[in-house]
């Protein structure tokens, strides 16, 4: 077995964790293969948190076996943890769960009774990100919110964070290969917290056991903002962005710092989901239409320019079209750079999949439709307030509908073009923004 392939569904959470598990292979001396080549093993990282995700991880295991029907498949991710037998059925070799991520090599070692050279046992942070000029790095998993539609806690469990010294350390070995801009992610990102019940870390002992991987939490609480004043002394690291953030745990404290830092990205994706206070409350979400406007106001005023994104679920139980409409209106208010929307997904064990009342779907796709041209003027509106502005883009690589043109990203997220014969790969290049072209603008040289 020399050969290795990787398909990775879902968050930011999983495409670390792949990393993780990625770099594990390689230096246990194998070689990853990309689409088109047929491998010894293909390692399915799966999500679970629309029917449309089972459907799309489920279909990558009978892919990699129509590729190679003698590989050896191996499924982890979320919708492992409770539909193991559905994956063995479909043709899974192995099946690990996400707490077992981390010695996933050897597990797989020990059930097929191979030698690896240098097999990493244990969780061992990452030193790169393949095919990112971005790299994501988590802080944090688990989630104790129990929004009613959502089965991520179901799957991942409890909170839980990482110490501070593990998160300095990798940071560091990844600007060391390079990365100028680093991604802080989790299940739940703004919960970190160095005190609680659940506190994770590089496994210690002998033990194979989940338990491995916990140990006291130390004392003195330390939470996100502590994280992003330490990164912040990393010589070399441009960037810190913060990837999905919910309204509750944008403090204070969070927004006096990015309002002063000059590495902290001023762009925050908050989760709205819906805009009515009726359906929020059903959705056990722990704010209403009024807190998270407020939240917004004051974020904006204490950041002038900041870009806000933003998640909305579309067609819950019961939300009729005054329902909608409230949540069109909010969209409005708040002026959002970018919304991913989703249509509802009833999802078997959470609160919602047991409520009446079910939208039509075709009504959720006029819907859907409705919301993104909103969705795509408000972003319009947004650009406009930097033309013919002078802004750092990250250049990220060549844009792939047009070689011609560069790609990256500025600080406050707006997607930027530039043409250029020069390699601009991974360089911070201020540029004049010129034209809104569609979902991105394009930037001339100062």
């Amino acid at each position: 077995m020399k050969t290795v392939k990787f398909y990775t569904l879902g968050c930011k959470v999983n495409q670390y964790d792949t990393q993780n598990m990625r770099e594990q292979f390689l230096r246990a001396g194998l070689k990853e293969l990309g689409n088109g080549r047929s491998a010894d093993i293909y390692l399915i990282n799966t999500c679970t948190v629309t029917h449309k995700a089972d459907v799309e991880s489920l279909g990558y295991i009978r892919r990699s076996r129509r590729e190679n029907p003698r590989s050896k498949i191996i499924v982890t991710g979320c919708l492992v943890e409770l539909d193991g037998k559905r994956i063995r059925k479909e043709g899974a070799d192995l099946v690990i769960k996400n707490k077992d991520k981390h010695r996933l090599l050897q597990i797989f070692s020990r059930k097929n009774r191979v030698r690896f050279k240098n097999p990493a046992p244990f969780f061992q942070g990452i030193s790169d990100f393949e095919g990112r000029t971005r790299a994501f790095l988590k802080v944090q998993d688990g989630c104790d919110n129990f929004c009613s539609y959502c089965k991520v806690p179901l799957v991942r469990g409890r909170s839980a964070s990482r110490p501070l010294d593990d998160i300095i350390e990798e940071a560091k070995r990844l600007v060391n290969n390079g990365f100028k801009e680093i991604v802080l992610t989790g299940i739940c990102l703004g919960a970190y917290s160095s005190v609680g019940t659940a506190y994770y870390a590089v496994p210690t002992g002998k033990s194979a056991n989940v338990g491995a991987g916990f140990k006291p939490a130390p004392t003195v609480n330390l939470s996100l903002v502590d994280v992003i004043s330490a990164l912040e002394k990393i010589d070399g690291l441009l960037r810190i962005r913060l990837s999905s953030i919910e309204a509750g745990d944008v403090t204070g404290a969070l927004i006096d710092k990015m309002a002063s830092s000059a590495k902290l990205c001023s762009h925050l994706h908050i989760p709205i989901q819906s805009g009515d206070n009726a359906i929020l409350k059903k959705m056990n979400r722990k704010y209403s239409r009024e807190d998270y406007l407020r939240l917004i106001k004051k974020i904006k005023k204490q950041i002038p320019g900041i870009a806000i994104t933003t998640d909305v679920l579309v067609g819950f139980p019961g939300e009729d079209k005054p329902n909608f409409e409230n949540t069109v209106t909010l969209i409005k208010k708040m002026l959002p750079l970018r919304a991913h929307i989703f249509p509802y997904s009833k999802r078997a064990g959470t609160a919602a999949a047991g409520m009446d009342r079910e939208v039509d779907q075709m009504e959720i796709k006029r819907r859907i439709s409705k919301l993104k041209n909103i969705v795509e003027s408000c972003a319009r509106d947004y650009k406009k307030l930097f033309l013919n502005k002078k802004m750092d883009v990250l250049i990220e690589g060549r844009y792939k509908a047009n070689p011609r043109f560069w790609e990256g990203h500025t600080a406050n997220y707006i997607k930027v073009l530039v043409v250029s014969k020069r390699n601009l790969a991974n360089g911070l290049i201020p540029l004049k923004i010129k034209k809104i072209v569609e979902d991105y603008v394009t930037g001339h040289f100062c």
